[in-house]
C-alpha cells in the first residue's frame, strides 16, 4: 500500500499559520449559492451568513440608517441597473426601489440630514449628488447638486458627511484626489482642496470640528478644519485605508486599513494612532481580509469590523485601554456596510450567495445579487458558536489527502523534480463552452460553442494530460481577473470600481499596474519571485504600448526589465501564433544557453475574440488561433531538454464571456507536465489560486495571500511516476482566417463595441453577440440580465 500524508480539516487552520498546504477530497462541492441560504464562494469558502437574509440588488455597496432607525437607505452600485432601495427595518422589508441605467450612476456615498428629512447620495460618474426628500419611508428625488469647476474636473464623488446643522456637505471626490464643502442652501461647492490619492469618504466628526479623509490610494489620513478646510496634518495608517467610524462616547476615531488588514484607532485628544489593531483570522497570515466597513455601538464598547475577504464581522471589545477581538460572525460574500439600530445589526453582502449556473446566458458581470443580513447582537455563547463557524468556513475543505511522494511539495521548502514553470493566462472562457463536449467530466454540450473541432490542441491536452472539470476562476472579469491571476487577490479598490468601467460610467480601466490602489501588499507573481530569488520572464502581462519607444513597456515598474519589449500585450489584432513564434524565439536562445527562467507570465488573449465586428477574424477563427498558440508552445517545451522538468500551467484570467451550466466562475484549465500525464479526470474543487499555490510550491516561493495561503494545492492532478512521451501539435481544423461579413449576427452591437483594451467592449453585449454566433437556434434570454 502507497503510504499517505493524512491532514484533518481540524488542524488546517494551523497549516494557514505555517505556510503549509494540503489537498482536499470534495468531489460534490461546487461554488455558488447551495441550499438553506448557504453557499461556496469560487476559492472554495463556504457562505453561512447569521440571521434572516433578504435579496437586495447587484453589490450593494453604501448606506445609511435613517436617524430614527426606521430606514436603511441601501446604494446599489453594480455592473448592471444600479439603484437606491428602502428597507423597512421593523418588518424587514423593502419598500422602495429607484432604479438607474448606465450611464446614470450611484456611487458609495449615502448621507441622510440631521433631521432625517433629506438624504444625499453620490452619483460618482455623473458628478454630482443626488438629493431627495425622505417622508415616511418614501424618496422622491429633486434636482441634484452639480458638481463643477472652471477647470471641468471629474470629481467623482465618493464618501460624504453631512454637518450637524445640515448647513454644509463634505464629499470625497474620489478621481480628483480631493475633498469639496459644499453650501447646501445654495447648492454650490464653496471650497475644494486637496488630499491623499482616491480618497474613499470624508468623515466629519459627531462635533462637527475635525474632518477626517481616509486616502485609499496610499497609507494614510489627511485631517481637515471643517470650517476652512485647511489641512491640519496627515496621519500615517496601514496601507489603503477606507471605512472610518467614531465612537460616540469617547469620540476616538477608527480607520480600516484595507490592505493592512488592521484598524488604526486615532486618539480624540491627540490626534495620533494609538493602537493598531489586527483583522485576521489567523496571526501569521499573509494579508486578505480586506476590511472596509465600520460601525460602533451607541455605549461606545463594541467597533463592529465588516471583513469583505473573510465573509465576517469581527467584534472588537473597545471596553478596556487596548481594543482586542471578541469573537466573529459569519456574513454572506464580500460584506461591506454594517448598520446598528438598537439590538439589532444589519449586514449588506455585496456578493450574496454567489452566481450559480448561467446556463441562460446571464452575465456574471451583473447577475450576482446583494443580500441583507439581519441578527441580533450575539451573546457571548452565540457568539462563541459564530467564531467557531467562521474558522470552520475558512478551514474546512475536506479530508486531505496526499501521496507521500507527490512531486510537488508540502510547503515552500521542499523540493520538486520540476523546476520551471510556464503560466499561460488567457481570456474569458467557461468550461461548458469549450469541453462541455469533451466526452467526459461534468460537461454539458449543450453550451459548448467552442468544442473540438474549434479547440483540438485544448480537447487534445486535456484527454492526454488531466480534465479540470471542477475550477473555478476567482474573478468575475478582466479587472479582477489579472490581479487575481497574478496576485492571488484583487484588493478592495479593484472589487469596488471596475463594475462603474464595465458599465461606461465615467470611470477609467486603471487595475492593471495603472494605480498604486489597486496594487496589493504583497505584490505580484514577479515581486514573489524576485523575494525568493526565483528567476522570472514575463510575456504580454501588464504590459502598454509605447509609441515613442515603438515597443511594449511594463506598467507596473516592479517587473523591472524582466520582460520581452517584442511581445505583444492586448491587441487582439495581432495573432497570437505571432505571440508564440516571438516567445519561441525567446526559448530557442535559452534553450542553447541553458539559462531558462524559473518561472515564465505568458498572456494569450485573442480567445476574448472581436465579437462579429465586420472585418475581423470571426469568434471561431480568433479562439482556434488561439487553441493553435497554446498547442505549438507545448509541442515546443515537450520537444525540447527542459520538457523532464517543466510544468505548463493553463487557465483563463476570468470566465465572464460564456455559460456553465454548473457555475458562471467555472473555466477550463490545465496543467501539462509529464508528472501529470496521466488522462484522468480530476474533480477536486480548484481555482484560481490553488493553481498559483501549486506554482509557488514548485518554485520555493511563499503564498502572497490568504487566498493561495489556504487554498488547495493541485496534488492529485500530479503523479510520481512521470511519462515523458512528446506532445505532438493538433493542426486546426477550421479556418483561422475567416472574416466576418456584414451579414454576421451582431455586427451592429460589434460595430460599437471597443476592443482596444481589455475588456473595454460592453462584456453583456459581447454575450448577446457570442450567443447569436455560436449558439444558433437558441434565443438570448436578456430579462434574466439585470
Amino acid at each position: 500500500m502507497k503510504k499517505k500524508t493524512v491532514i484533518t480539516a481540524a488542524v488546517a487552520a494551523l497549516m494557514i499559520t505555517t505556510g503549509s498546504t494540503y489537498a482536499a477530497m470534495n468531489l460534490n462541492r461546487s461554488a455558488g449559492p447551495g441550499e438553506n441560504n448557504m453557499g461556496y464562494t469560487p476559492y472554495n469558502t463556504a457562505l453561512t451568513p447569521v440571521g434572516q437574509q433578504i435579496t437586495l440588488g447587484n453589490f450593494p455597496m453604501g448606506g445609511a440608517l435613517s436617524p430614527d432607525g426606521n430606514y436603511l437607505i441601501v446604494s446599489n452600485d453594480g455592473q448592471g441597473t444600479q439603484s437606491l432601495q428602502v428597507v423597512d427595518t421593523k418588518k424587514i422589508k423593502i419598500v422602495q426601489t429607484i432604479e438607474y441605467k448606465s450611464p446614470e450612476s450611484l456611487y458609495l456615498g449615502v448621507a441622510f440630514s440631521p433631521d432625517g428629512k433629506t438624504l444625499y447620495a453620490s452619483a460618482g460618474g455623473n458628478n454630482k449628488i443626488r438629493k431627495y426628500t425622505f417622508i415616511n419611508g418614501q424618496l422622491t428625488e429633486k434636482p441634484a447638486i452639480q458638481l463643477k469647476d472652471s477647470k471641468n474636473s471629474n470629481f467623482y464623488p465618493a464618501g460624504l458627511s453631512v454637518s450637524p446643522n445640515g448647513a454644509y456637505l463634505y464629499v470625497a471626490n474620489n478621481l480628483d484626489h480631493s475633498v469639496s464643502k459644499i453650501n447646501l442652501a445654495s447648492q454650490k461647492i464653496v471650497q475644494t482642496v486637496s488630499v491623499g490619492k482616491n480618497p474613499y469618504t470624508a468623515y466629519l466628526t459627531k462635533d462637527g470640528k475635525s474632518l477626517y479623509v481616509s486616502n485609499w490610494g496610499e497609507s494614510s489620513i489627511t485631517l481637515l478644519n471643517p470650517e476652512t478646510l485647511e489641512v491640519e496634518k496627515n496621519i500615517s495608517t496601514g496601507l489603503h485605508p477606507n471605512a472610518i467610524a467614531e465612537n460616540p462616547v469617547s469620540g476616538d476615531v477608527y480607520v480600516s486599513n484595507s490592505d493592512d488588514d488592521s484598524i488604526s484607532v486615532i486618539s480624540a485628544n491627540t490626534k495620533k494612532v494609538v493602537q493598531t489593531l489586527s483583522v485576521k483570522p489567523f496571526k501569521q497570515s499573509p494579508t486578505g481580509s480586506q476590511p472596509d466597513a465600520l460601525s460602533v455601538s451607541k455605549d461606545g464598547k463594541t467597533l463592529y469590523v465588516a471583513n469583505a475577504g473573510n465573509n465576517d464581522i469581527v467584534m472588537i471589545d473597545l471596553s478596556s485601554k487596548k481594543a482586542k477581538v471578541r469573537g466573529l460572525i459569519p456574513t454572506a460574500w464580500y460584506p461591506t456596510g454594517i448598520y446598528l439600530d438598537k439590538n439589532k445589526v444589519m449586514v449588506t453582502n455585496a456578493k450574496g450567495l454567489g452566481a450559480g449556473p448561467n446556463a441562460q446566458g446571464q452575465y456574471i458581470g451583473s447577475m450576482i445579487e446583494g443580500t441583507l443580513s439581519v441578527f441580533d447582537t450575539p451573546n457571548n455563547r452565540e457568539l462563541s458558536k459564530y467564531t467557531k463557524q467562521v474558522y470552520k468556513n475558512l478551514t474546512d475543505k475536506g479530508e486531505a489527502k496526499r501521496a507521500g511522494n507527490n512531486p510537488i511539495p508540502m510547503n515552500p521548502e521542499g523540493k520538486s523534480p520540476i523546476k520551471h514553470v510556464i503560466y499561460i493566462i488567457k481570456e474569458n472562457r467557461t468550461y461548458d463552452q469549450v469541453f462541455g463536449d469533451l466526452g467526459k467530466g461534468n460537461g454539458d454540450p449543450s453550451l459548448t460553442s467552442f468544442g473540438e473541432n474549434i479547440t483540438p490542441n485544448l480537447h487534445k491536452l486535456a484527454n492526454q494530460f488531466v480534465t479540470f472539470d471542477n475550477f473555478y476562476a476567482d474573478a468575475e472579469i478582466s479587472a479582477q481577473g489579472h490581479n487575481w491571476s497574478t496576485a492571488a487577490k484583487a484588493n478592495d479598490y479593484t472589487e469596488k470600481n471596475w463594475m462603474a468601467n464595465y458599465s461606461s460610467r465615467n470611470r477609467g480601466y486603471d487595475f492593471e499596474g495603472d494605480n498604486d490602489a489597486a496594487y496589493p501588499k504583497a505584490g505580484f507573481l514577479w515581486n514573489n519571485a524576485h523575494r525568493s530569488g526565483v528567476s522570472f520572464r514575463d510575456y504580454g502581462e501588464f504590459v502598454n504600448y509605447d509609441k515613442v519607444k515603438k515597443q511594449w513597456v511594463a506598467t507596473d515598474p516592479s517587473i523591472g526589465d524582466r520582460f520581452d519589449p517584442e511581445f505583444p500585450g492586448w491587441n487582439l489584432d495581432i495573432s497570437d501564433l505571432d505571440r508564440v513564434a516571438e516567445w519561441k524565439k525567446e526559448f530557442n536562445s535559452f534553450v542553447k544557453n541553458d539559462n531558462l527562467p524559473q518561472l515564465q507570465i505568458v498572456r494569450l488573449g485573442n480567445d476574448h475574440t472581436q465579437g462579429t465586428k465586420v472585418g475581423k477574424l470571426t469568434p471561431e477563427a480568433m479562439v482556434a488561433q488561439n487553441d493553435a498558440a497554446v498547442g505549438k508552445l507545448v509541442d515546443a517545451v515537450s520537444h525540447s531538454k527542459y520538457w523532464k522538468d517543466t510544468a505548463i500551467f493553463i487557465t483563463e484570467d476570468d470566465a465572464q464571456n460564456g455559460w456553465d451550466h454548473v457555475d458562471a466562475h467555472r473555466t477550463e484549465s490545465l496543467v501539462i507536465s509529464p508528472y501529470t500525464q496521466t488522462g484522468k479526470v480530476d474533480s477536486t474543487f480548484y481555482d484560481t489560486t490553488s493553481m498559483i499555490r501549486t506554482m509557488e510550491l514548485i518554485l520555493g516561493m511563499k503564498p502572497m495571500s490568504q487566498y493561495d495561503a489556504s487554498s488547495i494545492p493541485m496534488y492529485n492532478a500530479f503523479t510520481h511516476k512521470p511519462d515523458f512521451t512528446a506532445y505532438e501539435y493538433e493542426e486546426p481544423r477550421t479556418s483561422l482566417v475567416e472574416i466576418n461579413g456584414s451579414n454576421a449576427p451582431g455586427a451592429q452591437i460589434s460595430a460599437k463595441l471597443d476592443f482596444s483594451g481589455a475588456d473595454h467592449a460592453n462584456e453583456d453585449q459581447l454575450n448577446q453577440v457570442l450567443w447569436e454566433q455560436t449558439m444558433k437556434g437558441k434565443k438570448y434570454p436578456t430579462s434574466k440580465n439585470k
